[in-house]
C-alpha cells in the first residue's frame, strides 16, 4: 500500500465528525440536527448539482422537505454555527503569524428577487452582470487555509427599498454597508473571537479604501493591501504625494530583488520586488507604526502591482512578500468552495437561507482543509514522484472510501417519479398563471 501513504480514512472520518459535532448543539430538535449532518455530508458527495433535491436523494430521504425546511423554517442560528466552524478551523489551523484575507465572489442570477441581486460588476464574469455578490473572509497559516466568514452585499437599490427587503427576509436593522465595511465587520469579529492573526491581505478593491486601512491600524493588524497604480503615496515626510507607478518608474536597478511569493501549482512564483520604506504616514501620523510601499514586478512581462503596507512593529521584506503572496489563497478557497462544496449552488432567494446554505458549505470546506492539514503532517510524507494530497483528491477519496451513495434502484426510481410529478405541477401552475394574465382586462 505504498501508493496510499497518506490516505487515512479513519482520520478523515474523525474530521467530518469533528466539524459536524461542533455545531449540532445549535439545533433543539433531532430532525434538523440530522438534516444538517446529511446536508454537509451531501455537499462533500460526488454530486454534479448540490441543491436540496439532490442532497435529499443522496441522504436517502424520500422527499426534499427536510433539507428545504433546514434552510427556510427550522429554528437555528447560522451565525452561531459559523462561529463553531471557525473555532474548529482555528483549533487545527491557527498560528500566531496567521493571515486574514478578504475578497468577494459573485454568483450570476436571473430575475430580481434573490437577495442582493442587481446588475453589478463581478469578477466571476469579469463584467457587469445580473449577479449576487458575497464578501468572504479566509484564514491562512502555515498549516492550511479555508473560508471562515461571509456577508451578502446589499446594494442601495435593496436597502432603500424596505418592502423589497421585507419580501426577501432581510432584518429591519440591516442598512447599507459598502463591501469594505463588510470586510471591516468580519475582521473585527475575528479579532474579537481571538482568531490568531498578525496580518491582513486584500486586493485593490479593499486596499484603496482609506477607512479600512485606518480600521486595521486601530486593530493593530499589519497589512499588505494591493492598491491601484494611480494610488497617491505620501513622500518627503508627507509634504507631497506621488502616484505609486511613478515612484516605481524612478527606482534604480539596485532597488529590485528577486523573491518567491510562495509555491504555486507549477512551483515557486518568482517576482522582482522593491520596498520603499520612507513613505509618509497613511492618515493619523501618531499610529506608532511603520508605513511602506511594496512593488511587485513580473520579470517576464514587466507588469507591476503595488501594495500599501503597515506594521505595528518592525518587519522584513520577506514577511511582506509572504503576505502579498498569500492573498491568492482566497481565490483557491472560492475555487474549492464552488468546485468541491457547492458554494455557488444554493438556489435560494431569502436572506436567512443564503446565510444558512453558505455556512454549511463553509463547514464542508473546513472538513477538506482539516483533512489536507492532517495529510501534510502525517509521519508518511509523499514520495518524490508524487505531490501532497489536495482538497480535490481528498474529496474524491472520501467519496470512494467513506460516503456510501444510495444505489437502490427503487430509491432512484422513486426520485425520478417525484421529480417528474413536481415538474408537472410547476408546468400547470405556470400555464394557469399565464392564462390568468392573458384574460385580465
Amino acid at each position: 500500500m505504498a501508493e496510499s501513504h497518506s490516505v487515512e480514512p479513519a482520520r478523515w472520518r474523525r474530521a467530518i465528525d469533528l466539524v459536524i459535532d461542533s455545531f449540532t448543539g445549535r439545533f433543539c430538535r433531532v430532525e434538523p440536527r440530522r438534516a444538517a449532518a446529511g446536508f454537509v455530508t451531501g455537499l462533500l458527495a460526488d454530486l454534479r448539482i448540490k441543491t436540496c433535491w439532490q442532497l435529499a436523494e443522496q441522504a436517502g430521504h424520500g422527499r426534499p422537505d427536510a433539507m428545504q425546511r433546514l434552510l427556510y423554517r427550522a429554528k437555528w442560528d447560522a451565525d452561531a454555527v459559523r462561529d463553531d466552524v471557525r473555532k474548529v478551523v482555528i483549533d487545527r489551523l491557527g498560528d500566531p503569524d496567521g493571515v486574514l484575507v478578504v475578497d468577494e465572489t459573485g454568483d450570476l442570477k436571473k430575475g430580481v428577487h434573490t437577495v442582493g441581486v442587481q446588475r453589478q460588476y463581478t469578477g466571476t464574469a469579469g463584467r457587469i452582470e445580473n449577479a449576487q455578490v458575497g464578501v468572504f473572509l479566509a484564514y491562512a497559516s502555515r498549516h492550511g487555509h479555508t473560508l471562515i466568514d461571509r456577508r451578502v452585499y446589499l446594494p442601495k437599490s435593496w436597502t432603500d427599498d424596505r418592502q423589497r427587503c421585507e419580501r426577501a427576509g432581510v432584518p429591519d436593522d440591516v442598512v447599507f454597508a459598502t463591501r469594505s465595511e463588510l470586510a471591516d465587520d468580519m475582521i473585527s469579529a475575528a479579532v474579537k473571537a481571538l482568531v490568531p492573526a498578525r496580518w491582513v491581505a486584500a486586493d485593490e478593491a479593499y486596499g484603496n479604501n482609506s477607512r479600512l486601512r485606518s480600521a486595521l491600524r486601530k486593530l493593530r493588524l499589519g497589512y499588505v493591501l494591493a492598491v491601484s497604480c494611480d494610488h497617491l503615496v505620501p513622500i518627503d515626510g508627507g509634504k507631497t504625494r506621488c502616484r505609486a507607478d511613478r515612484l516605481a518608474a524612478d527606482l534604480p536597478a539596485t532597488a529590485w530583488t528577486r523573491r518567491s511569493a510562495g509555491d504555486g501549482s507549477k512551483g515557486p512564483r518568482f517576482y522582482d520586488w522593491a520596498w520603499l520604506t520612507d513613505v509618509g504616514a497613511d492618515g493619523d501620523p501618531d499610529d506608532d507604526g511603520r508605513h511602506s510601499l511594496l512593488v511587485r514586478r513580473n520579470n517576464t512581462t514587466g507588469e507591476m502591482a503595488f501594495y500599501r503596507c503597515w506594521t505595528p512593529g518592525s518587519a522584513t521584506l520577506a514577511q511582506l512578500v509572504r503576505v502579498a503572496g498569500i492573498r491568492w489563497i482566497v481565490e483557491e478557497g472560492f475555487q474549492a468552495g464552488k468546485g468541491q462544496a457547492g458554494l455557488d449552488q444554493h438556489q435560494v432567494r431569502r436572506w436567512t437561507s443564503w446565510h444558512r446554505f453558505t455556512t454549511l458549505a463553509m463547514a464542508a470546506l473546513a472538513v477538506l482543509a482539516i483533512c489536507a492539514a492532517d495529510a501534510r503532517t502525517t509521519d508518511r510524507p509523499a514520495p518524490p514522484n508524487m505531490i501532497e494530497l489536495t482538497t480535490n483528491e481528498i474529496r474524491r477519496l472520501i467519496n470512494v472510501l467513506l460516503i456510501r451513495p444510495t444505489h437502490s434502484i427503487a430509491h432512484r426510481l422513486h426520485w425520478s417519479n417525484w421529480r417528474r410529478r413536481h415538474q408537472a405541477r410547476a408546468r400547470r401552475a405556470h400555464h394557469a398563471r399565464r392564462l390568468n394574465l392573458e384574460t385580465q382586462p
